[in-house]
């Protein structure tokens, strides 16, 4: 088999898509932008977490979250089925494993929008994948947007406040932060990093290795 053969032989293998994680205090504007984000980059999917929070106004079943009684997330937790999990604001939340993988075997580049506590268990399970921590430009602005919402109650708003600061403490251990604080340049930052991402040299010797063996020849 020539060199050329060979090494096409190997492309028919897909390749694994890139895991990316985005985390950040409530009020930031993580979701706003994964969800921007989405619609820039159809070739991303976004994986559906479970919860045992119970669904904001307008908020779907399959869409937004897998919204469970805690007692069924716990025993799904005993049945190891997440790849991460973790308690935030007194509610579960968790990351399907089999979703995950089955996506990234594929050849999906897969997002999960987490927290920082599932986002470290991720990195020691996955340690090549992307992370990247959502800043507020202030903490007045991060209250703003918590009272703008009018989806929470004060006593939940003050309790997300409080532990903002612990989430922010643990920025640094991200691959990269943007700050939200003009909507538009904080999409084009989190973009950029996708973009920067994929053209990486590991990724791109092996998703062309036909080129680079017919250009070594």
């Amino acid at each position: 088999m020539s060199t050329s053969d060979s090494a096409r032989s190997r492309q028919e293998t897909t390749l694994e898509g890139t895991l990316f994680v985005v985390a950040a205090p409530s009020g930031a504007g993580k979701s706003t932008l994964v969800n921007a984000l989405l619609e820039r980059e159809p070739a991303i999917s976004l994986s559906i977490s479970h919860t045992t929070r119970p669904p904001r106004p307008g908020e779907q079943y399959g869409r937004h979250y897998y919204f469970v009684e805690r007692a069924e997330f716990e025993r799904e937790i005993a049945d190891g089925i997440f790849l991460e999990h973790a308690e935030v604001h007194g509610n579960l939340y968790g990351t399907s494993r089999t979703t995950v993988s089955g996506l990234l075997c594929q050849g999906r580049d897969v997002l999960l929008e987490i927290d920082w506590q599932g986002a470290r268990q991720i990195r020691r399970s996955k340690p090549d994948c992307v992370s990247v921590f959502i800043l507020p430009p202030s903490r007045v602005e991060l209250e703003r947007r918590l009272r703008g919402r009018a989806s929470d109650s004060a006593e939940v708003i003050e309790r997300r406040l409080h532990n903002s600061r612990e989430e922010i403490a643990h920025a640094h251990e991200f691959d990269y932060i943007i700050v939200n604080d003009s909507f538009d340049e904080a999409l084009g930052d989190l973009q950029s990093i996708v973009h920067a991402v994929r053209q990486r040299s590991q990724l791109q010797w092996r998703r062309h290795e036909t080129l680079i063996a017919e250009l070594l020849a």
